[in-house]
């Protein structure tokens, strides 16, 4: 499966190339900050976030922006990714309905863009580190882990949600419900210690919350997270990535119908 991947975008690396311009590009056309969007646009949301809540966990938590910023940093990235990879099948149908190219060109290529708007966001979210006082340890080498992971999980959620969405419409506003519900469930403004022990094992259901939690161990904490924590994160990537092939594998005849 790997070998035939591999094969497939070396194949049509010209079509994949270009389709990563041309989603980069379609992203801030007609903006007049065009890529200064990705900096910004997190920036606000978490000014918004540290003006909301400050007041409530801000004085009993150490480094509260830095903590904010984890939580928004990463499911912003998920969020996007999703949302975005989404409609690919159906923005793309005039292309694969007259030629013959795998589907999944046009989610990795989504997926590719996104990533790029997600490292210049990491280059600003390390910034703030170094103005919160955080140690800047070889630790922080380990944060590639959770962004690889929540990548493959970002795909396996695309080719999923994607396939959805060609045979139901109402996909799109069902996964806007699930994402506040992940939102406000992954504990990106408040503490998990307010949470009564009894419902704190519902967050460990939650892959976003997870991976936000390895940030912050890494980040504030200045610690190895568990090779238990390593292993969960690991185990949503693959489950994910798995199902989301098999879906596209099972209904890859039946989009052109569809779409």
């Amino acid at each position: 499966m790997k070998r035939n991947f591999m094969q497939n975008l070396q194949k049509h690396r010209f079509l994949f190339e270009e389709l990563v311009k041309r989603d980069f590009k379609k992203k801030y056309k007609r903006s007049v900050l065009g890529m200064g969007w990705s900096v910004l646009n997190p920036l606000l949301m978490l000014l918004v976030l540290w003006v909301v809540f400050s007041n409530l966990f801000g004085g009993r938590m150490p480094h509260f922006t830095t903590y904010l910023f984890c939580g928004n940093l990463m499911f912003g990235y998920f969020s996007e990714a999703t949302r975005e990879g989404m409609s690919v099948l159906r923005t793309n149908a005039a292309i694969f309905s007259k030629i013959d190219i795998p589907k999944s060109l046009f989610l990795i290529a989504k997926n590719v863009q996104v990533l790029i708007n997600f490292t210049i966001t990491l280059i600003v979210f390390f910034a703030f580190c170094a103005i919160d006082h955080i140690d800047f340890t070889w630790r922080m080498l380990l944060l590639v882990y959770p962004i690889i992971t929540m990548t493959v999980f970002n795909f396996g959620m695309g080719y999923i949600l994607s396939a959805a969405y060609v045979f139901y419409r109402d996909m799109q506003y069902l996964w806007t419900v699930a994402l506040q519900l992940m939102m406000y469930g992954s504990a990106i403004f408040y503490p998990i210690s307010i949470v009564p022990e009894k419902y704190r094992m519902l967050y460990v259901c939650n892959p976003v919350y997870e991976h936000i939690a390895y940030f912050r161990e890494i980040t504030i904490g200045g610690t190895v997270p568990s090779l238990k924590h390593h292993a969960i994160l690991f185990g949503f990537a693959v489950v994910s990535l798995l199902i989301g092939l098999w879906v596209y594998r099972r209904n890859d005849k039946e989009f052109l119908y569809y779409v």
